[in-house]
């Protein structure tokens, strides 16, 4: 294989190909697998079409004209007022659900696609792309001098350059009517303010997660759900707000990840107000392991004291016999403590300073080396004939 003409195709939010955003990152992370893509005749079964704008905002439109369009296509669409620049990402039935799931109604809200981009509308497009950065510091001035409680977190022009939607967060309620005038006799273009939340910001904006990895709401989520704090108590997760916290200052999104794990294991976990009786003492609940399945006991009811850990399956067995008057010897099965074999590190007893002696040992050999006799470099010969005698030999 000749590697030096081996070429990476570039890809930016495309299936296939090197994206060059970073690792994972696409500026369409909303993309809905199509899993009806193979069939034949899917996309003729509608002229519906989904398509996406910058970030998070995407649209559906008819395909009046049809069009053979297909997912990645760039095509100019109807807009309020002019015409948009987007992307196709899904086609065919699936399309249909979409719109049920983002709750359209109304037939209105469902406009045209007029064609394929051409060169002109991509250079509209990339010219207005390219204010967009300069436009939302100056408007940042702008609301600072207006006094307006409020942070413009983006701005995004239209496809032909007519309108520019402003992204803004704020607490409270903002009364930005002169802000409007402002802006539009500034940039002479139609202005229209959308208010998001922080989680909305963080995933236009982007950035590295706690975890080492970028956010997963600038990357794959599709959309935001909501996060209480009931999920860090089903997974025994400390209730600090320093480490729930994610980038955007709200709980982080991945609590909800693994919750429905924990909430069917948990099922299996004996309740904490159950006092294991036996012959010997009373046991209460001290902790738990709900993934692992283990119950840890302790015969003081507020301090470790005897503690002694079961799975939850002896718990039940040791509850059921309570309830029927019966009391084991020992929490464990027949009085013995099972203990489960721990997995045992390698590198337990090895010394990792190891590399270092190596490295010692080397350089004292290279400067022993150093020091030893050239035996290619001239040294004066001492002879006993030139030597000079001593006092004992005058003597």
């Amino acid at each position: 294989m000749d590697y030096n003409n081996l070429k990476f195709q570039i890809c930016n939010g495309c299936d296939r190909g090197l994206c060059k955003g970073a690792c994972g990152r696409q500026d369409r992370q909303l993309n809905t697998y199509d899993w009806l893509a193979d069939v034949p005749g899917n996309a003729q079964t509608t002229d519906l079409v989904e398509v996406q704008f910058k970030n998070t905002r995407k649209g559906y439109y008819h395909n009046v004209n049809n069009l053979e369009l297909k997912k990645g296509d760039i095509v100019a669409v109807e807009a309020n007022p002019g015409h948009d620049i987007g992307v196709v990402t899904l086609t065919g039935r699936l399309v249909k659900l979409q719109i049920k799931k983002a709750n359209i109604k109304s037939p209105d809200d469902i406009r045209r696609v007029y064609r394929i981009a051409k060169q002109v509308d991509m250079d509209k497009y990339k010219e207005a792309k390219a204010r967009e950065h300069d436009t939302m510091i100056q408007t940042r001035q702008i609301a600072k001098n207006l006094g307006l409680d409020m942070k413009i977190g983006d701005v995004e022009y239209q496809g032909d350059g007519n309108k520019a939607i402003f992204y803004y967060i704020a607490d409270e309620r903002v009364d930005f009517r002169q802000l409007i005038k402002v802006l539009a006799e500034t940039f002479h273009v139609r202005i229209e303010m959308k208010q998001i939340g922080a989680r909305q910001e963080a995933g236009r904006i982007g950035g590295t997660g706690p975890c080492g990895r970028e956010l997963c709401c600038a990357t794959w989520m599709k959309n935001f759900s909501s996060v209480s704090t009931n999920a860090a108590r089903y997974q025994d997760i400390s209730l600090n707000p320093q480490k729930l916290a994610g980038m955007c200052a709200k709980l982080k999104c991945c609590l909800n990840y693994e919750v429905d794990n924990y909430v069917e294991a948990s099922k299996k976990i004996p309740s904490k107000e159950i006092v294991l009786q036996t012959k010997d003492n009373d046991y209460y609940l001290f902790k738990t392991d709900i993934l692992a399945g283990l119950v840890t006991y302790s015969t003081d009811k507020n301090l470790a004291s005897n503690t002694e850990t079961i799975t939850a399956d002896r718990a039940r067995e040791i509850i059921e016999m309570n309830k029927n008057g019966e009391k084991p010897l020992s929490l464990e099965e027949n009085g013995k403590i099972k203990k489960d074999a721990k997995p045992v590190d390698l590198l337990a007893g090895a010394d990792i300073s190891r590399f270092d002696k190596n490295k010692h040992a080397k350089r004292n050999n290279r400067n022993n080396n150093n020091r030893r006799p050239n035996p290619n470099r001239p040294y004066p010969r001492r002879d006993n004939a030139n030597r000079q005698p001593k006092n004992e030999d005058k003597q």
